[in-house]
């Protein structure tokens, strides 16, 4: 694995982020038709039926991905059926700006993954990084007021964003475990939807415990429609392709501070589509994400 940031991996590690931003603001904006985990579900669904006339064949009874079907089971709960399930509650309650930032804790959560269960030495600047990203997470947590942080509070959405985070950081560091043959590891769409057929077991095992746990409800139409057809392209397909490849080239240390640019994105979106306008305290957070992806991508 090297980590030299060329061009074509630094707009592999870009997309996915402008990807999930919009994946946040369509979030939002369906959050009162669709319940959060059979939104995750009906996403992957959509996902796998396109991507299985290309990788059908990862599934055949004589594939290798069955003698590793630990490891893709893993894989699929914490990358398909954890991380966007959680983010989608998350924004039951949180707006797309602050669910995305408190998601900017991940350096912090890569490195500490990382040193901890990896056994993967933590550089100096990565340090200098993460703790600008810190500052820049505390700062939205409280709302750019000192009283706030005295009296902080975590709300419903700010932990569930956190869980999303912490899942993705172990997913982030297991993609580059390489356990399987090579031939299916070299394969995209066959090493995608090997981890979407596991992670499709477990997000309709958590819609299963929502609609007998809650009210839920679907309210069909086509802004439904537009916005499962966006999220299974773009955030799920396209997303998790690049950022696989991205992870791949870049390691998971590097890689997680590009995930600090989804609030900057989500921002602009949110500002264009949903009306919430960022505030000082946004603008000062931003400053320190970028300062911190800055200071960890130095060698």
């Amino acid at each position: 694995m090297q980590h030299r940031l060329s061009p074509s991996t630094i707009a592999l590690l870009t997309l996915p982020p402008l990807l999930w931003a919009g994946n946040a603001v369509v979030g939002r904006l369906v959050h009162e038709l669709v319940p959060p985990m059979t939104l995750n579900l009906l996403r992957w669904v959509i996902a796998f039926a396109l991507l299985l006339p290309l990788a059908g064949r990862t599934l055949r009874r004589d594939s290798p991905l069955w003698a590793h079907w630990r490891r893709y089971s893993l894989l699929g709960l914490l990358g398909v059926g954890c991380y966007n399930a959680l983010q989608y509650l998350a924004l039951q309650t949180s707006t797309p700006i602050n669910a995305t930032l408190v998601g900017s804790s991940m350096p912090v959560w890569m490195l500490s993954v990382g040193a901890l269960f990896f056994g993967v030495p933590v550089a100096r600047q990565q340090l200098l990084g993460a703790l600008l990203s810190i500052v820049g997470v505390v700062l939205v947590l409280s709302r750019g007021e000192w009283a706030q942080l005295m009296a902080f509070k975590l709300v419903a959405g700010d932990l569930f964003m956190l869980l999303a985070t912490i899942a993705w950081s172990f997913y982030s560091w297991l993609l580059v475990r390489t356990a399987e043959p090579p031939g299916l590891r070299q394969d995209w769409s066959g090493f995608l939807i090997a981890q979407m057929v596991f992670g499709l077991g477990w997000s309709g095992l958590f819609a299963g415990g929502e609609w007998l746990l809650t009210p839920a409800h679907i309210s069909w139409g086509w802004p439904l429609l537009a916005a499962l057809a966006f999220i299974a392209l773009g955030p799920a397909l396209l997303a998790y392709r690049c950022w696989g490849s991205g992870v791949q080239q870049a390691g998971p240390g590097v890689a997680g501070f590009f995930i600090n640019l989804t609030p900057l994105f989500a921002a602009l979106m949110s500002t264009l589509f949903l009306g919430e306008h960022p505030h000082l305290y946004h603008a000062v957070a931003f400053g320190f994400i970028v300062g911190g992806i800055v200071v960890s991508a130095r060698r």
